[in-house]
């Protein structure tokens, strides 16, 4: 995917990455924390967890497309080589996800599902959402670095006069 609507894609679909991997992370964790939450949640958490891994790929497919027609520097390199590795944090997080499902509906069939279990799904489900929600920040803080470099940040503002 290169463009979409003439804008380059990778700049549209980042904001889905940088809404989906939080979201899936904080309702992952929840879920495998609250039984509450995880009965009413589970099934969104799922849908979540694939939509985000397949958007993860489309993604950085379409930043490497834009990559080639840009300016090549360090930072954009190591933006590029941080985007490359978010696959690696959103997966564990679908896994965590699917275990958390096989733990959902064992509690569904009233299957008694040991405490040491859940206990390690939960750690797996706070561990994956943490480290990918904290992957897609550094990832998008290297990507704004790549774009705005060292510009002055603070806004000038003239006086106006009255």
């Amino acid at each position: 995917m290169s463009t979409i609507n003439g804008l380059p894609a990778h700049i549209l679909l980042v904001h889905a990455i940088v809404v989906f991997v939080p979201l899936t992370a904080l309702l992952l964790v929840l879920s495998a924390v609250w039984p509450v939450i995880r009965r009413r949640m589970i099934w969104f958490v799922v849908v979540l967890a694939v939509v985000t891994l397949v958007l993860t790929p489309v993604t950085t497919d379409a930043g490497e497309w834009l990559e080639k027609r840009v300016g090549r520097s360090p930072a954009l390199h190591t933006h590029t080589h941080l985007g490359d590795t978010l696959l690696y944090f959103v997966l564990p997080m679908l896994v965590a996800t699917g275990l958390l499902v096989a733990v959902h509906l064992r509690e569904r069939r009233n299957k008694p599902v040991a405490r040491a279990v859940v206990v390690a799904v939960a750690v797996l489900a706070v561990a994956s959402g943490v480290a990918a929600t904290v992957q897609v920040y550094r990832i998008g803080d290297s990507g704004a670095r790549a774009t705005w470099g060292d510009r002055n940040q603070t806004v000038q503002t003239q006086p106006t006069s009255r």
